[in-house]
């Protein structure tokens, strides 16, 4: 089976053209190895895939015949990710939240002309 056929049918990926512009873009390995989305995966091989920043690796145990449910994935491969990346993961979005906020930086121009609206108006009522 195709790598990015299987890819797909694993649930690792919503499509195969997406599967597929992975390994394009490199962020599909197959026993240590860059792979095209042709390659052809057996059982035993090790593949690791970069996804969302996450290295995620498994070993192929079985091949499906077409796209499984959720919950028959582990049939299919063994999952041998470290939970350690998905903490950094955390840790990142945590950081990335601590130093800005949504909605904070620089004022847009028309918070910047109400601002300069309302302090004319009230200087004007001073006098």
């Amino acid at each position: 089976m195709r790598i990015d056929q299987y890819l797909w049918a694993v649930r690792y990926f919503k499509s195969r053209s997406i599967a597929a512009k992975a390994c394009k873009k490199g962020h599909v390995r197959v026993n240590d190895q860059v792979a095209k989305p042709s390659r052809e995966i057996f059982p035993m091989d090790k593949i690791i895939i970069r996804k969302e920043q996450i290295n995620h690796s498994f070993n192929v145990l079985d091949i499906p015949k077409s796209r499984v449910g959720a919950k028959l994935v582990d049939i299919y491969r063994l999952n041998t990710t470290p939970k350690d990346a998905f903490k950094q993961n955390e840790l990142q979005s945590l950081a990335q939240d601590y130093y800005r906020e949504k909605g904070e930086g620089r004022h847009t121009k028309k918070d910047r002309r109400e601002l300069e609206d309302y302090t004319e108006s009230n200087g004007e009522q001073e006098d």
